[in-house]
């Protein structure tokens, strides 16, 4: 519920955990988030309000271009410098799916997002500005994060011809991977590993879909009117298109 400049929501267990890494993205001068306000006499979590624009996919023509990427990648990289060495608190919950119930990421390097749906990506003057909806922050990897996002904005996700947006119908994906590539300034060992990690994810979205189907209603509607056939379909497509991003990316010059 937005409430004048304010947003309130109910108060879960991860909330203070994600109010905690706001407020260090705050202190540490990134602007691109919800400011944490508290908990308000209702008990609901406060947060500010963020202006702008967001679209849902399909992604229409205007949020699909280049300079959409290479502002979410320089966007999504002032996140990663801002939360480097931010240790959560001690007794830090975490959100997630029915199925993952927080389980932290191995081999974690720092605390992100995780989740750049469309949705939740806030645009001003026709580029990507904020991020919103950090419920499945958490303790991740920098390559995990860049995978995430390029499911939807690459996308991974919908990179079957036959998923994909009509303004994307045409779109040279490993191309477009390279441009986000090259705006977040991403390492040589993160551009061979990228396509591998991204295979895997796909697998790992499709068994968890799956799984959280026969948990939770709203995973199952989803799952039942098209998920799982998007989802094999993003597997299939990336494990054939996989070397073609990778030599892509690792292309000299």
């Amino acid at each position: 519920m937005r409430i004048g400049d304010t947003v309130r929501r109910p108060l879960r267990p991860f909330s203070l955990t994600v109010q905690a890494y706001l407020g260090h993205l705050r202190d540490a001068g990134f602007t691109g988030a919800p400011v944490p306000l508290g908990v308000d006499g209702r008990g609901r979590e406060v947060l500010s309000f963020v202006a702008g624009q967001v679209h849902r996919h399909p992604l229409p023509a205007q949020a699909a271009g280049q300079e959409v990427l290479a502002a979410l990648a320089r966007l999504i990289r002032a996140l990663h410098e801002a939360s480097a060495g931010w240790e959560p608190p001690p007794g830090a919950v975490w959100g997630g799916t029915p199925t993952d119930e927080g389980r932290v990421t191995e081999r974690a390097e720092l605390v992100s997002h995780r989740d750049y749906a469309t949705g939740n990506v806030v645009f001003r003057d026709g580029l990507p500005a904020a991020l919103i909806d950090f419920d499945l922050a958490k303790p991740t990897t920098r390559l995990y994060d860049i995978a995430n996002a390029l499911w939807y904005w690459a996308p991974f996700k919908w990179g079957d011809p036959r998923d994909r947006a009509p303004a994307l119908a045409d779109a040279d994906i490993p191309h477009r991977v390279a441009v986000f590539a090259d705006a977040y300034g991403m390492t040589a060992r993160q551009r061979v590993e990228l396509a591998p990690l991204a295979v895997d994810m796909a697998h790992r979205y499709y068994e968890g879909s799956r799984a959280s189907a026969k948990l939770d209603p709203v995973f199952r509607r989803h799952w039942e009117d098209g998920g799982k056939d998007v989802l094999a379909r993003a597997e299939a497509w990336l494990r054939e298109t996989g070397p073609a991003i990778t030599a892509r990316l690792c292309r000299p010059g």
